[in-house]
């Protein structure tokens, strides 16, 4: 395959195992060697082809028939988590359940959630990284545990009905116990019983079988994940060896501990079960394919951006790398855009990272000669392919072009102030009979102005000058450092925390949605938001900055509410009787699942995963501190309760 795949799910590793995480693969820095060839003889014993499709509609169907609800996915926009940019995985949503709040679906769940993960976006290219993937997981929150988990992961991968690998394939790693947590008898003890022999269960420490919390704190517990031997002739191994023979298809956490600020690890008020299966990656997997970019899920993109290209796929390692950055950040883009509570291109937090993936595709498609304009065919493609699983994205096919054509243009500008700029420089360097670029000075052209490495280093080739890549690498690397540590942080909940400040500023968004539709119009609709304990943002659909007089008339009907001491009651219902009662809802569910629905008083109604306070009177008095652009058509306030 000429990467090592991983189809399990993320956990918070810090050595390489020459084992993939889902959305982000090996690091390009990585000394892990590449993984064989798939083995064709040891295919499941049916049609090879098996879409992305059919594996969606068979694992939730497989697990509606253990007795789990089939939930929708949450946008890739989490709401009101600061912590963290995108919904990462599909457990991303779920974890105050598995904290011990009720869902309202029950204790047993499941769903295919859109993720994005941008930490390796720079690795993109080769056959596995990913920044947009979709995730299976079915999800126990103190219902069945270890054994059950198993045996249905066991009975899925195995059964001629399903995914229909040989059991003599099956390689098993277990938790081998720490001074926090002991070896995971339980599970080996499992796995014995279904038939997996011990010499193909290996124990692994911490790094390799063990959901942590990336933040300082959460949920955590040991995990058993389960891998393919594509080299059954090879005579003996195990998951965790150099070579890549082992790919890791399915990982099980059982969430039994919580990590606390002194670093102890306590017993979690309930067992919880937390699986991650990747479509892509299984699906690659299941037909045998040498790259993600060579299934369905890719081929329409693929062909539309060999239509508009004047270099071939297979022209070169070089063409072929440019091939799949365009795939894959224009299908990201597209999703970004696309998503309930979608974003736009910005300067800041998820619309700088919509940026960056546009901007990355446009310098690579240069690089094929894929003309000014090419997003618009490109993003249909993928709407195309994936509007009858994702809706949003028929619903919002215009506004999609419309945005990523427009950010085109912008990019095409910036690539010709970053050329005259980068003159000057050279010119300079003429003049003082200097023969090299330096490293932080290329770096400085990339991150004010755009402007690519690459597109420096052929410049100042022509006129004879030579770039310090190892300069600019360094700079990089320090760059990417503080970039990974202040925007993809790991999260901790629903919320930044569950803290009595934080309920109460959540409380009062909901007062502020209300009063902004009173006062501005009916298409207010919430574009997203970030809490902390010291304040509020809300970023809100409409077109003009609000006057003083709209800023005031605002304050006062939610601090109107505040005084009337209101109320605040939670429902469960479905979304259609949600609708019925004119509740307003963030986005729409697919499957017809029970949702909480919050009533302040008379005063709202809205469908919301909460937490909130018990009436408005706790809240204190609102008052607005600033109003302004987000982006196109979107305002922001930041607010707080004093």
């Amino acid at each position: 395959m000429g990467r090592y795949f991983a189809f399990g799910q993320f956990k918070n590793n810090s050595a390489c195992k020459c084992v993939n995480l889902i959305g982000i693969g090996i690091d390009s820095d990585s000394d892990c060697d590449p993984a064989p060839d798939w083995v064709a003889g040891d295919r499941p014993p049916w049609d090879t082809d098996m879409t992305a499709n059919e594996l969606r509609d068979m694992y939730l169907s497989f697990f509606r028939s253990k007795g789990h609800a089939v939930i929708s996915g949450a946008s890739l926009i989490p709401e009101n988590d600061p912590t963290v940019l995108f919904t990462t995985a599909g457990m991303h949503p779920l974890v105050p359940y598995l904290l011990g709040e009720k869902h309202p679906a029950g204790t047993r769940l499941c769903n295919v959630q859109k993720c994005i993960r941008t930490g390796d976006i720079d690795s993109v290219g080769d056959a596995s990284h990913l920044t947009f993937f979709e995730m299976m997981g079915n999800w126990s929150l103190g219902d069945y545990f270890k054994e059950e988990a198993i045996a249905w992961s066991y009975e899925f991968l195995t059964s001629r009905e399903y995914l229909g690998f040989k059991p003599e394939l099956l390689f098993v790693t277990v938790f081998e116990g720490d001074a926090n947590a002991p070896r995971d008898e339980q599970s080996i003890a499992i796995w014995k019983k279904l038939g997996i022999p011990e010499a193909r269960i290996t124990a692994l420490p911490k790094d390799d079988n063990w959901w942590g919390p990336a933040g300082k704190t959460g949920p955590c517990g040991p995990d058993t994940e389960m891998f393919i031997d594509t080299q059954p002739g090879a005579g003996a191994g195990r998951p965790g060896q150099p070579g890549g023979r082992f790919l890791e298809i399915w990982n099980d956490v059982f969430m039994q501990y919580e990590k606390k600020d002194d670093g102890s690890h306590v017993p979690l008020r309930q067992n919880n079960v937390d699986t991650g299966m990747g479509v892509e990656r299984t699906v690659t997997m299941l037909q045998g394919r040498a790259s993600v970019y060579d299934t369905e899920l890719f081929a329409p993109i693929m062909a539309a951006i060999g239509d508009g290209a004047s270099r071939r796929r297979d022209e070169n390692e070089d063409t072929q790398k440019a091939y799949r950055v365009i795939a894959d950040h224009v299908r990201s883009s597209v999703f970004i855009l696309g998503d309930e509570r979608g974003v736009a291109p910005g300067n800041l937090g998820q619309g700088y990272v919509l940026r960056r993936l546009i901007r990355r595709a446009v310098r690579y498609a240069r690089a094929i000669g894929l003309k000014e304009g090419f997003f618009k065919p490109l993003a249909e493609s993928v709407v195309e392919n994936y509007k009858g699983i994702y809706p949003e994205l028929a619903a919002r096919h215009e506004y999609i072009v419309m945005e990523l054509v427009a950010e085109e243009g912008k990019f095409e500008k910036t690539l010709d102030h970053g050329t005259a700029e980068l003159s000057k420089v050279i010119e300079n360097l003429k003049t003082h009979g200097q023969g090299t670029l330096s490293g932080r000075m290329a770096f400085r052209l990339y991150d004010t102005c755009g402007f690519p490495l690459e597109f420096t280093e052929e410049i100042c080739r022509e006129h004879g000058i030579a770039v310090d890549r190892e300069g600019f690498e360094k700079s990089f690397a320090q760059h990417r450092d503080v970039s990974r540590q202040g925007s993809e942080q790991a999260f901790k909940g629903g919320l930044a925390d569950n803290s009595e400040a934080t309920t109460r500023l959540h409380t009062a968004t909901h007062l502020l949605h209300k009063a902004l539709q009173t006062i501005l119009g009916d298409h207010v609709r919430q574009k997203g938001s970030n809490i902390t304990t010291e304040r509020l943002r809300f970023d809100f659909s409409h077109p003009d900055k609000m006057t003083p007089e709209q800023i005031k008339q605002v304050e006062d009907m939610v601090n109107k509410a505040i005084q009337d001491q209101l109320p605040i009651n939670m429902d469960v219902m479905t979304i259609e009787q949600a609708r019925e009662r004119n509740a307003m809802a963030l986005f729409n569910a697919k499957y017809g699942e029970q949702v909480k629905v919050y009533a302040i008083g008379g005063y709202s109604l809205e469908v919301c995963g909460g937490p909130h306070a018990k009436n408005t009177s706790e809240l204190g008095r609102f008052r607005i501190q600033k109003e302004e652009s987000s982006s196109a058509g979107v305002r922001r306030i930041r607010a707080v309760l004093e």
